[in-house]
């Protein structure tokens, strides 16, 4: 994935967009920046099916988002592919299967756009009793309901005074909070030498909206470390999850390396790690997942599978060939690394970013 090309658009062009967006959202009823309400009822209702057999296997209904960059652009608007399936899990939780059933894709589209880009859709999450999803080149949140798009949350990058959107690339659930962040590394030129910190900045959103803006730069550098990887050496995040079950952390990095950073090199530098991290982030496990024959795939998502006391976590992995999406693959293990289903390939040639079960 190219990072640092989307720091071209001009501070005209984002500026416009802000004020535009926060508009309409004003208009259909949203507010940013409000006090949360502490009497807020969370919900925490879960929109997934489960079909039990016979056998003690268990099927959940998932849903899966691409981010498909610039072909997301459709005529005036710009769109995302939806795709709905199920996980199969067998009862010693030794097997697992992923199919899709027929007339299982649909899009979700918009016309709020930043640089002539938008709808590039960055993981899901169920929060509140809802499906929520961020476009990665506006900093919008989205509900995804009834095979629509609602803006719902506008986030800007960094530390939350910038016109530039947020490059959100993660969500998780912590705390009855929506968490969202960015790559997790130091926004760099494409040869790697450095700009800002705004990458590093993390969001907390609650229900009714509000949104805190948090530095999450000594976190980003104490994960990376847990890897042996010091700067100029980076570590790019799409794949963090907060555990309740756990009280831990876990992170999926999409590349690392202990060399700076190079756009023509990225591509080949996907990582098959695991680190988890104590609830303060200041202590660390690290863990390999399979091997890391295919240097070429980087994790972009992942979700704990229900009813399995999160020990068992699904993932999405994606590919690149010169910036285009090649391929996406499923695969899903256990929490010490063991591999259940292996890079299960995905329909399409597209680059899958978020999966949930819904």
């Amino acid at each position: 994935m190219s990072t640092e090309t989307g720091q071209k658009n001009s501070n005209f062009l984002n500026f416009l967009l802000f004020g535009f967006v926060t508009a309409i959202a004003f208009y259909s009823g949203t507010q940013f920046n409000k006090p949360a309400d502490p009497q807020a009822q969370i919900s925490h209702a879960s929109l997934y099916s489960v079909k039990k057999f016979d056998d003690g296997a268990k099927e959940f209904s998932i849903v899966l988002v691409t981010d498909l960059d610039q072909d997301s652009k459709d005529g005036k608007k710009w769109k995302s592919l939806v795709s709905r399936g199920y996980l199969k899990v067998s009862a010693d939780q030794k097997h697992a299967n992923i199919h899709f059933d027929e007339n299982s894709e649909y899009y979700v589209d918009t016309n709020i756009a930043a640089g002539g880009r938008a709808m590039e859709l960055s993981d899901l999450a169920v929060f509140n009793g809802k499906l929520y999803s961020i476009d990665d080149r506006t900093g919008l949140i989205y509900q995804i309901s009834d095979k629509k798009a609602i803006p719902w949350v506008l986030l800007n990058d960094g530390p939350g005074n910038v016109h530039k959107g947020l490059k959100g690339e993660w969500i998780t659930v912590k705390d009855n909070e929506l968490i969202v962040g960015g790559l997790g590394k130091e926004w760099t030129t494409t040869e790697g030498e450095y700009v800002n910190d705004h990458p590093m900045w993390v969001k907390h959103v609650s229900a009714d909206g509000a949104v805190h803006h948090e530095n999450w730069k000594d976190v980003f550098i104490r994960v990376r470390r847990a890897a042996g990887i010091e700067y100029p050496g980076y570590m790019i995040h799409e794949a963090v999850q907060w555990s309740p079950i756990h009280r831990k952390w876990f992170f999926l990095p999409r590349r690392m390396s202990t060399d700076k950073y190079s756009e023509a090199e990225d591509e080949s530098r996907g990582t098959n790690v695991l680190i988890i991290g104590n609830e303060s982030l200041t202590d660390f496990e690290v863990v390999r997942v399979g091997s890391d024959e295919h240097k070429s795939r980087g994790f972009s998502a992942f979700q704990f599978v229900p009813n399995t006391h999160h020990q068992l976590i699904v993932a999405i992995k994606s590919e690149e060939k010169d910036g285009k999406p090649v391929a996406s693959y499923a695969s899903v293990f256990d929490i010490h690394g063991n591999v259940i289903l292996d890079d299960f390939q995905l329909h399409g040639p597209y680059k899958y970013e978020g999966i949930a079960f819904a």
